[in-house]
């Protein structure tokens, strides 16, 4: 339907600043931990405490990832806005996510990447895999 594709389009280009920033963080994440090796499951997952930007599988391991783009660090870190509320939030959220698989354990860890922009476009890709809670097995 191209009318639809049009107004997709159109959509996309008239959010917010940091709403297009976030999706092309979360677009270079992606691809940066595909080329690591890692297993692509899911974009986005909302639960009842919030969101997952992305999840991986590595191995057997269930990766939750938090991805913060920012044009520039001249304050400090993108992966500082990862205080320990939101961590709370994804940790839960992640809870949530895991409860909807079949049944077993499943070791899990938290990673954030954090994507620098110059001007727009991606300039540098860090990840930071275990950044917090230490993986553990959940159910």
């Amino acid at each position: 339907m191209v009318w639809g594709e049009g107004f997709a389009s159109w959509l996309r280009q008239n959010q917010p600043e940091h709403l297009r920033l976030g999706r092309l963080g979360e677009r270079a994440a992606k691809r940066h931990l595909k080329q690591a090796g890692l297993k692509f499951l899911y974009a986005n997952f909302k639960g009842e405490q919030g969101e997952i930007d992305l999840v991986f599988r590595e191995g057997k391991v269930l990766v939750f990832v938090e991805v913060k783009a920012r044009s520039s660090e001249s304050w400090t870190r993108p992966a500082a806005a990862v205080n320990a509320a939101k961590q709370r939030r994804i940790v839960a959220t992640a809870r949530e996510y895991v409860r909807m698989l079949p049944e077993g354990e499943f070791p899990i860890r938290f990673d954030i990447v954090e994507v620098l922009l110059d001007e727009g476009r991606v300039g540098e890709v860090r990840h930071q895999p275990n950044a917090f809670a230490p993986a553990r097995s959940h159910r």
